[in-house]
């Protein structure tokens, strides 16, 4: 692979979502290493002040402004998605987007996409999420565009949704139910080792398919186990019937006023597409990440629905 952009390279790259999650971690990876960035986001306004990463609004109503937004720039790093459908967006909706995103970039002069997918897509997955990101991969090879797509499973790091959640549960909750046996693996990455893998595949050439990964591979009832040691829970983790365990969350969810886990997404961990036996992509190592960050995470909740659709839901400890 290649090394990692050099601290005095110059070009100008677009990131989707800067000021989200992963693409906020990818665009500090690429300012660091001296690249300017662009951003295509769909919240603007959420631009931290100074911020020197130019904001263009992400209208797939509007493919000219897209052009525009991504004309001279080198390579496009696409973290675009939903998690969920809500609203008017549902994953049909993100595919239709994802294409016009790819032929906009095609159209503007883009010689390179970094697309993060999931582990597992399929064209043939009852499940829309995996469904949907495996014709997204089609319809980047179709663009004509050199390309790599990067499969992370799990996310970890910063300011995480799903370890961040699981303990914040853990401190509140005296029981914490896992689906099943609680045995199917997660294979999850450190944030910033995604980023920093982006910003390798933008130098590279052809076309790529990496699993971005990290090098553990817990089960389910470890890694929640992990979590209550680190924050010092004396939650008592149990074991429910796994049909089960999406009712459960979806009644909590309620109380919270989020989505905590959908029943695709407990099927997907639980049929194993949470995990991969690729070789590890990323050097950040869970157990590690958990000991020494134990002590600060799960003190706010973090919503979902807040994050990405602006509802007033913050949930504080």
């Amino acid at each position: 692979m290649a090394s990692d952009l050099a601290a005095d390279d110059s070009g100008t790259d677009v990131v989707t979502g800067a000021f989200s999650y992963s693409g906020r971690a990818v665009a500090a990876a690429l300012t660091a290493a001296g690249r300017e960035v662009r951003t295509l986001t769909g919240h603007p306004d959420r631009a931290p002040a100074g911020s020197p990463i130019t904001a263009h609004a992400l209208v797939f109503d509007d493919p000219e402004a897209l052009v525009r937004a991504m004309s001279g720039a080198t390579t496009l790093y696409n973290t675009y998605w939903v998690r969920f459908a809500h609203g008017g967006t549902d994953h049909g909706l993100a595919v239709a987007n994802s294409r016009i995103l790819f032929r906009a970039a095609r159209e503007a002069g883009i010689r390179r996409i970094v697309h993060v997918s999931i582990t597992h897509p399929s064209p043939d997955s009852p499940m829309p999420y995996f469904r949907g990101k495996a014709l997204v991969e089609q319809y980047l090879e179709e663009s004509g565009v050199p390309y790599s797509v990067l499969r992370p499973a799990v996310l970890f790091g910063g300011d995480d949704v799903l370890i961040n959640n699981i303990a914040w549960l853990l401190r509140r909750l005296p029981v914490f139910g896992v689906g099943g046996r609680g045995d199917y693996r997660v294979r999850a990455i450190h944030v910033d080792d995604l980023a920093r893998l982006c910003a390798a595949h933008g130098r590279e050439r052809g076309n790529l398919v990496v699993d971005a990964v990290g090098p553990e591979r817990p089960t389910f009832l470890e890694l929640v186990r992990g979590v209550r040691s680190a924050v010092g829970s004396r939650s008592r983790i149990v074991r429910v019937p796994g049909p089960a365990l999406p009712l459960l969350a979806r009644g909590l969810g309620l109380a919270l006023r989020d989505v905590l886990l959908t029943g695709d997404e407990y099927r997907a961990m639980a049929s194993g597409l949470a995990d991969s036996e690729a070789p590890a992509t990323g050097s950040t190592a869970l157990s590690g990440w958990l000991a020494e960050h134990g002590p600060e995470l799960g003190l706010q909740y973090a919503n979902e629905l807040h994050r990405h659709y602006g509802e007033d839901t913050v949930i504080r400890a």
